[in-house]
């Protein structure tokens, strides 16, 4: 079972000095943490934006933004105005010119990105419970974003693991499996990110 905690991911800078981006998940991996060079087929990020501007342009991408913290980010996508509430997904093409406006403050978001006729990117909030597992299976994170949580690794071949519950933190995302689907309790909301490939 594989959590990736939040606290251990670095924090890039925007080039225009609007934000910091923060890596969850890239495929494939290599070319660096944090490159933004189109050199991977998907990636999953967290950004926190602390004042208006542009967006990078991702040609040949599509895109899913979810704010996650803050009220709210007025996205303005080739002169279209979208007003992102929190926890409410939004997706767009990469090639599209983007900007952001803060109305209500800063906010941070969940991006998933994905390579258009290679792979597509789904975004789901849920509210957990502390009786009835999730479960997140294979091409899956599951990210906590607000709340207690713990995972425990899910049965293997009818086998129960019998491993310790472990606490997540907040934004840490557990990365999903089909042998032994590692299943989350807990209070709050999870975003289940879901990477699927695409249809031919």
């Amino acid at each position: 079972m594989q959590i990736i905690r939040y606290a251990e991911l670095k924090p890039r800078p925007w080039r225009n000095g609007g934000g910091v981006t923060r890596e969850v998940a890239r495929f494939p991996e290599a070319g660096g943490q944090g490159a933004a060079d189109g050199s991977w087929d998907w990636r999953v990020s967290i950004a926190e934006m602390s004042k208006a501007g542009d967006f990078s342009a991702f040609p040949g991408m599509d895109r899913v933004l979810t704010v996650v913290e803050g009220e709210l980010l007025l996205l303005s996508v080739d002169g279209a105005e979208h007003p992102l509430e929190k926890y409410r997904p939004f997706r767009f093409s990469g090639d599209a010119a983007a900007a952001g406006a803060l109305p209500t403050g800063e906010v941070r978001d969940l991006n998933v990105i994905t390579r258009r006729g290679a792979f597509k990117g789904y975004t789901s909030i849920i509210e957990l419970s502390k009786k009835r597992a999730h479960p997140v299976f294979d091409g899956q994170l599951g990210i906590l974003l607000q709340g207690t949580a713990a995972v425990t690794p899910g049965a293997a071949d009818g086998i129960a693991a019998g491993a310790e519950p472990r606490t997540l933190d907040r934004y840490d995302a557990v990365v999903g499996s089909d042998s032994a689907s590692p299943e989350i309790l807990g209070r709050g909301f999870l975003a289940v990110v879901s990477i699927d490939p695409a249809a031919d």
